[in-house]
């Protein structure tokens, strides 16, 4: 009797190992299919690192200065800082900023605190105060923001439109560009998809079999 509760518990104990092996092997597959397609590697799809490179890349497109608890806004251009624009707002509060997609391309709009209706927020772009939202151009806005401290802080953005707000060391350069394009990566993450639901039992034996370095 004691015989067969080991050989039952010994068979069990394969299977959990068994179901364990499967579920890291499936995963393994599964990112070895995801870092093909990143890559461009897959079928025809030769494109698709330059395409997915372009839509993590990220842009700064402002940078704030907190100096003395006041919060300012720097524009600059090829050229160099082009302005300064002071603001009233309380740093330590949650600052917004906020961005809108007219014609392909994200414009700063306004920069506003928690304490403030964005209808009152200050106006960076004169020509972004009211937007037309039934121009086919006009496609969204967009909003990032946090409390900040003392130092330079700048807002990035990438292809797709995230955008983020980090602190940067006072002696960093930072080149701020132009309304940079913001374009829609879907096709990528449907291919990608694509690929993962097509990972089948055989892909996960093969690759118990001989597992890719």
């Amino acid at each position: 009797m004691r015989k067969w509760i080991r050989v039952a518990i010994g068979l069990a104990l394969l299977a959990v190992a068994a179901v364990v092996a499967y579920r890291l092997a499936l995963s393994k597959v599964e990112v070895d299919v995801l870092r093909q397609q990143v890559l461009g590697l897959v079928g025809d799809y030769k494109s698709l690192q330059s395409m997915y490179n372009e839509a993590v890349a990220k842009t700064a497109v402002t940078e704030l200065v907190v100096k003395d608890s006041r919060l300012s806004v720097v524009i600059r251009t090829i050229q160099g800082v082009e302005r300064v624009i002071d603001t009233p707002f309380d740093p330590t509060r949650e600052i917004f900023c906020d961005y809108v997609v007219l014609d392909g391309r994200l414009w700063i709009r306004r920069v506003y605190d928690s304490h403030t209706a964005p209808r009152d927020g200050l106006v960076i772009d004169k020509d972004f105060q009211y937007v037309n939202w039934n121009d086919p151009g006009a496609r969204y806005g967009k909003a990032v923001y946090r409390s900040l401290g003392e130092g330079r802080w700048v807002v990035t953005v990438t292809g797709d439109g995230s955008l983020a707000l980090v602190k940067v060391d006072a002696k960093t350069e930072v080149t701020l560009s132009g309304p940079p394009p913001v374009r829609d990566y879907e096709q990528v993450k449907k291919q990608v998809d694509d690929s993962l639901a097509k990972v089948t039992l055989g892909d996960v034996l093969k690759h118990l079999i001989a597992p890719s370095k």
